[in-house]
């Protein structure tokens, strides 16, 4: 694995894919969070609130995204990091993440982040900035 000191701006950390998302991840990060809003696990709460269905809570796909830097906590850490929710997560969707330097100094790289559904639509996307120890 490169370190990602090493990075040049362009470059990207290996994506992941998640597995699809399931009912049990909502009830787990529901009960993780405090964030109990019906929307997310039950779904005639769904479909009174005018949703076809459950959706993830934006902080669960926030929540994932860092995973892309969990190999390189060695190096650094995350020092600032920010997105926006572009569309809804729905039960089965298959979310994959990515992130790209966008910028490199001395100790920092600021890194564009997005995930993306199975239809190549862009549900979340963001920067993170990482501080090299």
């Amino acid at each position: 694995m490169t370190k990602i000191s090493k990075l040049k701006v362009g470059e990207l950390l290996p994506e992941i894919k998640l597995s699809p998302v399931s009912r049990l991840d909502l009830i787990k990060y529901a009960g993780a969070s405090g964030d109990y809003n019906p929307i997310h696990t039950i779904d005639e709460e769904a479909k009174k609130a005018g949703l076809p269905g459950i959706i993830a809570h934006g902080m669960w796909t926030m929540g994932n995204l860092a995973k892309l830097f969990t190999p390189y906590y060695e190096e650094g850490f995350i020092r600032d990091y920010f997105v926006r929710f572009q569309s809804m997560v729905f039960l089965d969707d298959v979310i994959t993440l990515k992130a790209t330097v966008k910028e490199k100094e001395e100790k920092k790289l600021r890194f564009a982040v997005s995930a993306v559904n199975q239809n190549g639509k862009e549900v979340a996307k963001g920067e993170a900035i990482f501080s090299v120890y």
